[in-house]
């Protein structure tokens, strides 16, 4: 349905994630996925959806000159807010197991942010899911961060993963949010771009 409504624009994605490229798939879309390298570094002022927010903004800077006049580019940063703080991607298994233990036993926000770019307009929402983990023990922990290895998410956790199936007791929102996409506000944004 969408993608007839999008057959006269162009689809960049511009996201390695494999998670984020399934979702677009079963969108039905045909899209381009196109790779800039970015530093993903927010101001310190900023905080909970700004640093997304700022982070999906940032991603979408290097391929402005080139967008042509049919092309929607799409960027999108996921952050775990936590204690007042932004918890990105685990940089080794240490920090990894910090941010697990410090999830455990605890609510905390996944905030996903996605950026929309156009040669004449930009427009960037975000979207918040609650996560609720059981106590984790360390040996779970451990067994995790071994076992998948997921130092390319933030908060050092996948949802969909071993983690998430025995380690979430709650969830309020998206749980496509927590995966690194709210699908249905990507699929509400495209439609009325479509329709403009």
């Amino acid at each position: 349905m969408l993608e007839r409504k999008l057959k006269n624009h162009h689809i960049i994605l511009a996201s390695g994630s494999p998670r984020r490229q399934d979702f677009f798939k079963n969108l039905g879309l045909d899209f381009e996925i196109r790779l800039k390298p970015v530093k993903e570094e927010s101001p310190k002022r900023l905080t909970h959806f700004e640093i997304s927010n700022y982070l999906a903004q940032l991603k979408a800077l290097p391929f402005k000159d080139e967008l042509q006049l049919n092309d929607i580019l799409i960027t999108s940063d996921t952050i775990v807010w936590h204690n007042n703080t932004a918890l990105g991607k685990p940089r080794d298994a240490k920090e990894a197991f910090n941010m697990l233990k410090s999830l455990s036993g605890n609510t905390h926000e996944v905030i996903t942010s996605v950026c929309f770019t156009t040669p004449t307009f930009e427009k960037t929402l975000h979207d918040i899911a609650k996560v609720t983990f059981k106590a984790l023990t360390n040996e779970e922990i451990n067994y995790y961060i071994e076992t998948y290895k997921p130092f390319d998410k933030a908060g050092a956790y996948g949802i969909q993963e071993w983690i998430g199936q025995i380690g979430v007791t709650k969830l309020e929102g998206s749980y496509f949010t927590v995966m690194g996409l709210p699908v249905h506000l990507v699929y509400k944004t495209l439609t009325a771009i479509a329709d403009l």
